[in-house]
């Protein structure tokens, strides 16, 4: 079974290797959807818990919120930001049967990029 949880942060960033306004230092308010796939336990009911899965997304998102991207990575472009809650996210979840099925990072309103 899939469940999913959003979640939105502030942060800044530039982008130094393009030509254009987004080379100069600017904010967005980010939204992330994370899908994640496990089977429901029997004893509980629940695939996991909801508040689980916020304490972790807000594990993952604890460098990037109301931050400067550069400072954390070199590149930030929402491609690059997806990956990096990626694999956080999937490095949280190593050994254990819940899965990340995808992340979707939202930049602002109506532009997203998508790993699945």
């Amino acid at each position: 079974m899939k469940i999913g949880l959003e979640a939105e942060f502030d942060s800044a960033h530039h982008l130094p290797r393009y030509e254009g306004s987004c080379a100069r230092v600017h904010g967005h308010t980010y939204k992330v959807e994370a899908v994640f796939e496990g089977d429901v336990e029997e004893e509980s009911g629940m695939v996991v818990d909801f508040y689980r899965l916020k304490a972790l997304m807000g594990s993952a998102l604890e460098r990037l919120d109301h931050h400067d991207l550069n400072d954390v990575m070199p590149n930030p472009t929402a491609e690059r930001i997806a990956q990096y809650i990626w694999e956080e996210i999937s490095g949280r979840l190593e050994g254990e049967s819940l899965r990340l099925v995808s992340i979707k990072l939202w930049e602002g309103r109506g532009k997203w990029v998508m790993i699945d």
